[in-house]
């Protein structure tokens, strides 16, 4: 049987091993306090809230080491200033379409932007839609996408930043994941709905699905309010443990 092994690093940046090939998703790699706060949420924290997981030298070899990254989409919680000095500018980058060019600008010579679908090393990767809030504010946080990663029987898929929508409802339909990483966090402006998965959401996803569930993109981002023991309490009310896990930052797992 085929196996996929995952690593969180921190918030939604993913460490993939598949067919032997290392993959980085949505990489995030500024020490803490490094960034500017979110702007227009219910505090001025500056962002990452936490380190890494990593050392400076555990990271070097990392990043050496992998084979390819995906990136969601561009916003500097999934694609850092930090992420585009220390990847090298040759390897592969996927994305969405609508990042290609930018991707290019940024000095990266291996981009491609995945309409539908498309096939490396005997891994079959397609591109999903989703809903990164409602509303206004949904069209101003721009086309946002996840992916689904087939390899022999697993079929992984990552949601990205999306809200629960007729989009992730599509691509449970469509791709019958075997196993599913979903962003948490709530996260929410100080107007409008959230514009990723609350807490909510995530149960909604378990009712559609009887695939397991990681939710990520936690206690990282001075807008996501919602954190692990939020999530925790409430899959437990639910009696939900077997079905959904909340990873800490650093930890490993095995599809």
């Amino acid at each position: 049987m085929s196996t996929i092994t995952i690593r969180l690093l921190r918030h939604a940046t993913l460490l993939l091993t598949i067919n032997d090939q290392r993959i980085l998703v949505d990489p995030m790699l500024s020490k803490k306090s490094a960034m500017d706060p979110v702007p227009m949420a219910a505090n001025e924290d500056r962002i990452p809230l936490v380190d890494l997981p990593v050392s400076d030298t555990e990271l070097a070899t990392l990043l050496n080491d992998i084979d390819a990254v995906i990136v969601t989409h561009t916003h500097r919680d999934h694609w850092d200033h930090a992420a585009q000095e220390k990847i090298a500018k040759d390897k592969i980058i996927f994305c969405q379409p609508i990042d290609e060019a930018l991707m290019q600008s940024q000095g990266f010579t291996r981009v491609q932007p995945i309409e539908s679908n498309f096939i490396w090393n005997d891994i079959s990767i397609h591109r999903t839609n989703g809903q990164h809030g409602t509303g206004e504010i949904g069209q101003k946080m721009g086309t946002v996408s996840g992916f689904v990663l087939t390899y022999g029987e697993q079929r992984l898929y990552i949601t990205g930043d999306t809200i629960w929508c007729s989009d992730v409802e599509d691509a449970i339909t469509t791709h019958l994941p075997t196993h599913i990483i979903v962003n948490g966090g709530g996260a929410q402006f100080v107007q409008g709905d959230p514009i990723t998965m609350t807490i909510n959401d995530v149960l909604a996803v378990a009712q559609f699905t009887e695939a397991p569930i990681q939710v990520v993109h936690l206690e990282t981002v001075n807008h996501c309010y919602q954190r692990r023991p939020d999530f925790k309490a409430a899959i437990e009310a639910n009696n939900l443990q077997a079905q959904i896990s909340v990873p800490d930052d650093g930890a490993s797992w095995s599809l």
